[in-house]
């Protein structure tokens, strides 16, 4: 029989007793709910920040642009508004990227900041800077470590992105996203003894085709890694603990970028020498008498060549043979002197470097001097300062020491003598470029850290007036000295031939726009020296430079076709492209505009302008072309500036800007240039 069912009401339970009294299927039965709830939770959880939440997330706006946090990879995006038009990813290389995006826990009250902290690992505070100008959005990024072990490190991706500025190289590129080179110090350095590093002439600015702009404060400790055609990088080093900031600012576009960027008043140096092309003598230096017979033979053939006018460059070796005590008397060493290269000028070159077995040094320490006269390692407390010996050239060396006041009045002062005693009329410096501590690994004083000495070096020089040449710049570009470029190889690479242009563009990009290249045909070995071809392409490129400059003679290279050549290029530069420079100083004196430009100045938007290394505007109005191809005469000539027209000073024909001319031809005879005429 069926079993009777109570039908009376459920007697009422407390919760303390409930759970107790329940048979064994409402226990199961309670426990499956609970871990139903569980598992929708949990699935829910994953859907809201699947779902709910997006993958990038704004965390500071402003008014023309504005940064997010991308989840995935942590990253920050720069994107212009309204449109969100992406400008720059920066992927965070030290704080865990899955961490979920910062939410607004430090500066939440501040609307023109960002703050987020990482827990034991590194804080992040974004900040809207004052607007720099009308149409432009600066963001200063600033990263703490919160631990000494911390090494900070962005990355600037090259996706869509050219990149321009930073460091000169061994093999310049133009943009910079074809470059390759490991994390080291951003310094400048010398390439003939360190060819993997970087070059003489270098700032912490970086500028991007996508209208953005990278400045790193001077006083921060960095290393700038190269990541062909992926990213490049910034990072601190290990172990020290100190911060990564860093200035973001967004343009419509990369010429208005740098326009704004590169507003800063420069003074020229001595434009004269723009008339005067550089014979380098490297005839005989084993004693004077021999140095003056080798400048009046060399003076002789420039006269028998009609090549009369112009300044004779004397090595440093050679200077310091003919500045030796013991030359001549004082009173008549200037009167000789003045006779050695006549009718042409003449340029001396010296270093800031002494042997340790020169007179110069040996005098020095007689005097008591050694100690404040040249680089030093620091004492140790109770000791005595021992000089920083390097190398230079071969020897062991002092290095003078920029930061005293005794030292620099002593070096400058000797400088003065020896030009007034050589008459020389021009003064080249070498080796001003490098860190010595940095380069033995030894602490640096304060004033010397990073490219402190190039920096302190570089003002003292320019003291001695507008006819100083020096070899390196770092945060000079405002002082009226010359730059004289670094020493490339005679072949078609680009540590030759292929890389005179990217050179041309960074050097005047980055403000140094009154530069020296180096001698026509390179001066280092190549893999075809003495080819005639090579020497003529050279010839065309730097008859359209600031200074032409050769080291090997045309009589020596070449027939006589090339010597006639020569003399054309010449007199072409005098007449046609010195005007230019005068004209377009201006600009670089008043606005800091480059006088070399590269072919997006005048198509800012067009992304075929943003990777041309082989062309170069002087100014708005005149496009230079060269053939840098060996055997080659014919090239496509992309014609910036759409809406512009341009007069080919070849054939007389017109063509519009913003066009590409397919297999334009150009004999051995010939260098495209086109003049704008609207």
């Amino acid at each position: 029989m069926p079993l009777s069912r109570h039908t009376g009401q459920i007697p009422e339970s407390t919760w303390t007793l409930s759970f107790r009294e329940m048979t064994e299927p409402w226990k199961g039965a309670v426990g499956c709910l609970g871990v139903a709830v569980f598992f929708a939770m949990t699935i829910g959880i994953i859907s809201w920040q699947a779902v709910e939440q997006p993958p990038e997330e704004w965390v500071l706006r402003g008014r023309e642009a504005g940064m997010l946090w991308e989840r995935g990879r942590g990253a920050l995006l720069l994107r212009a508004l309204p449109a969100g038009r992406p400008v720059l990813a920066i992927a965070v290389g030290s704080v865990p990227a899955t961490e979920p995006p910062p939410p607004r826990d430090r500066c939440w009250h501040d609307g023109g900041q960002f703050c987020y902290s990482w827990e034991e690992d590194a804080e992040l505070r974004l900040s809207l800077e004052p607007p720099a100008a009308p149409g432009t959005e600066c963001y200063g990024v600033r990263w703490t470590p919160l631990r000494p072990d911390v090494t900070l490190k962005d990355c600037f991706s090259m996706a869509n992105v050219s990149w321009y500025g930073g460091p000169s190289l061994r093999a310049q590129r133009w943009p910079l996203n074809g470059a390759e080179s490991p994390a080291q110090p951003l310094v400048s350095g010398d390439l003939s003894t360190n060819p993997d590093g970087f070059g003489p002439v270098l700032e912490r600015y970086f500028l991007g085709s996508t209208g953005v702009t990278v400045t790193v404060a001077p006083d921060v400790s960095l290393l700038l890694s190269l990541e062909s055609q992926q990213q490049f990088c910034l990072q601190t080093p290990a172990g020290r603990a100190q911060p990564l900031q860093y200035q973001l600012c967004v343009s419509a576009e990369v010429a208005a970028a740098h326009r704004q960027a590169a507003g800063a008043a420069r003074t020229p140096p001595d434009t004269a020498l723009l008339r005067s092309p550089i014979w380098r003598y490297h005839g005989p230096e084993g004693s004077a008498a021999r140095i003056r017979r080798g400048l009046r033979s060399l003076v002789r053939r420039l006269k028998r060549h009609r090549l009369q006018e112009g300044v004779v460059a004397l090595g440093e070796r050679g200077t310091a043979v003919l500045a030796a005590a013991d030359l001549v008397p004082q009173e008549r060493r200037k009167r000789q002197a003045l006779g050695l290269v006549e009718p042409l000028e003449l340029s001396i070159t010296l270093s800031p470097y002494a042997s340790v077995t020169s007179p110069l040094f040996l005098r020095s320490l007689r005097g008591g001097e050694a100690a404040g006269y040249w680089l030093s390692r620091q004492p140790r407390p109770g000791g005595s300062s021992i000089p920083l010996l390097t190398t230079w050239k071969g020897q062991l060396c002092a290095r003078l020491n920029v930061t005293s006041e005794a030292a620099l009045g002593w070096y400058l002062a000797r400088a003065q003598r020896l030009q007034q005693a050589l008459g020389a009329t021009y003064m080249a410096f070498e080796g001003v470029e490098g860190n010595s501590f940095l380069e033995q690994d030894v602490p640096a004083p304060a004033e010397l850290e990073s490219d402190g000495y190039t920096e302190l070096l570089a003002a003292a020089l320019a003291t001695l007036g507008n006819g100083t040449i020096v070899s390196a710049g770092t945060r000079s570009s405002h002082l009226p000295l010359f730059v004289q470029m670094s020493p490339l190889h005679s072949d078609w690479s680009h540590m030759g031939l292929k890389g005179l242009i990217p050179s041309v563009l960074h050097y005047s990009l980055l403000g140094y726009s009154f530069f020296i290249p180096d001698a026509v045909g390179g001066s280092l070995a190549g893999a075809t020296p003495g080819d005639p071809e090579l020497f003529v392409r050279w010839l065309q490129i730097v008859t359209f430079l600031p200074v032409m400059a050769f080291g090997t003679p045309p009589w020596l290279c070449c027939d006589t076709w090339v010597l006639n050549l020569t003399r054309q290029c010449i007199q072409r530069h005098r007449n046609f492209v010195v005007p230019l420079l005068l004209k377009y100083r201006e600009e670089w004196q008043s606005l800091g505009y480059p006088i070399f430009r590269p072919a997006w100045w005048l198509s800012p938007t067009d992304p075929v302008a943003f990777t041309i290394e082989d062309e170069f505007l002087i100014g708005d109005e005149v496009l230079v072309a060269p053939i840098t191809e060996k055997g080659q005469t014919w090239r496509d000539i992309y014609l910036p500036g759409e809406g512009h027209l341009w007069l080919d000073t070849n054939t007389a024909r017109v063509f519009d800007g913003g066009t590409t001319l397919r297999n334009y031809s150009a004999s051995l005879a010939e260098v495209p240039v086109f003049v704008k005429t609207s």
